[in-house]
């Protein structure tokens, strides 16, 4: 399947484009309805998708596409559609999760992929009617995101930024492609391409840092990642990744106590951010400070019951701690949870 998607979209950037763009709503050459009917039409789709309302932009969008087979923009529409749906699943606030927002094990991977799935199939389908936009080309990226396919994204990416190369978005999200490739000296490239766009771009400037990380030269990593927590000073909504990836890479160097602060800052800025949470919880048990570790494990496994790896964590304090049924009940459902587990996917996502 992922193969004719691909075959189907390098048809559409190798041929002349006879139709409108996406961004025009018409038929191209087999137009079936009036322009006016047909942009009030994907205007309203438009408008259920901003207000995440889901159920009803998907049936919208198909009545759509049934009623105007030969129209990309009711292709792309529902492409969106269904990427905004797996956002909502993941219970994701931006375009890739996030490093700190962990997709839930509620989540059902399956369904997950398979709406993927039909997010690229009606890309693919609008891309044989109309030429898609630059924020069309993004969100099929970021399907193959979701499915861990980071060649693919960076291979749309890449297309995105050559027809806008201002877009500022489109580079930070090539040099997370990028990472996730372990391209790392790209990855800086496109990171920095941001930075010319968007100074001071606080997730760029983490990007840099962790592909620093990647390339193992650590002193630039660090002053990478101290830029990021840096250059947000006075933000009303700071983000907390740059401070979870500084404190995971002084752990690393078994920095602990160097590590302590950024995590807990972290944590205050967003209080239910998995990842923050664990890394917290690791460094606490680390300094053999048990009783804080075991209230940050408690806390990551709240946020969701359903992944393995805390409760091994929380199996190993209570061991500690001379709890050994608590230890041996968590360790068991350590072990019952990671039979049920999809292959965890790495890198920056």
């Amino acid at each position: 399947m992922r193969s004719l998607i691909l075959i189907s979209l390098l048809v559409l950037v190798a041929a002349p484009v006879f139709g409108q763009s996406s961004s025009a709503g018409g038929e191209g050459q087999s137009a079936t309805a009036p322009a006016l009917e047909v942009n009030v039409e994907l205007q309203r789709v438009r408008g259920l998708v901003d207000e995440s309302k889901l159920d009803e932009a998907e049936s919208a969008a198909r009545k759509y596409t049934a009623q105007h087979p030969h129209n990309s923009d009711g292709y792309f529409l529902l492409g969106l559609t269904l990427f905004r749906r797996v956002q909502s699943m993941a219970k994701s606030s931006g375009t890739f999760l996030a490093p700190g927002e962990v997709p839930s094990t509620a989540l059902d991977p399956k369904k997950r992929d398979a709406t993927i799935r039909e997010s690229l199939e009606a890309y693919t389908e609008g891309a044989k009617y109309g030429r898609p936009s630059v924020d069309d080309l993004k969100i099929v990226s970021f399907d193959f995101v979701l499915i861990g396919d980071y060649a693919s994204a960076d291979k749309w990416l890449s297309l995105a930024v050559e027809w806008s190369p201002a877009d500022a978005d489109g580079w930070y999200y090539l040099g997370r492609a990028k990472y996730n490739e372990n391209r790392f000296e790209e990855a800086i490239q496109s990171f920095q391409k941001c930075l010319a766009l968007r100074p001071r771009y606080t997730l760029a400037a983490d990007g840099i840092g962790l592909s620093y990380e990647g390339l193992n030269s650590i002193p630039d990593a660090i002053t990478w990642m101290h830029n990021a927590i840096s250059w947000q000073d006075g933000s009303q909504k700071p983000s907390p990744e740059p401070y979870i990836d500084l404190g995971e890479l002084l752990t690393q160097q078994a920095r602990f106590d160097e590590a302590l602060p950024p995590l807990q800052m972290a944590v205050t800025i967003d209080s239910r951010n998995i990842r923050a949470h664990e890394k917290l919880g690791k460094i606490f048990l680390s300094l053999n400070r048990l009783l804080e570790a075991q209230s940050e494990i408690e806390q990551t496994i709240s946020l969701d019951p359903g992944r393995s790896a805390p409760h091994y964590l929380l199996g190993q304090i209570y061991r500690k701690q001379g709890q050994l049924n608590k230890a041996r009940s968590e360790l068991e459902r350590f072990q019952l949870l990671k039979t049920k587990e999809p292959p965890a996917k790495s890198g920056m996502q």
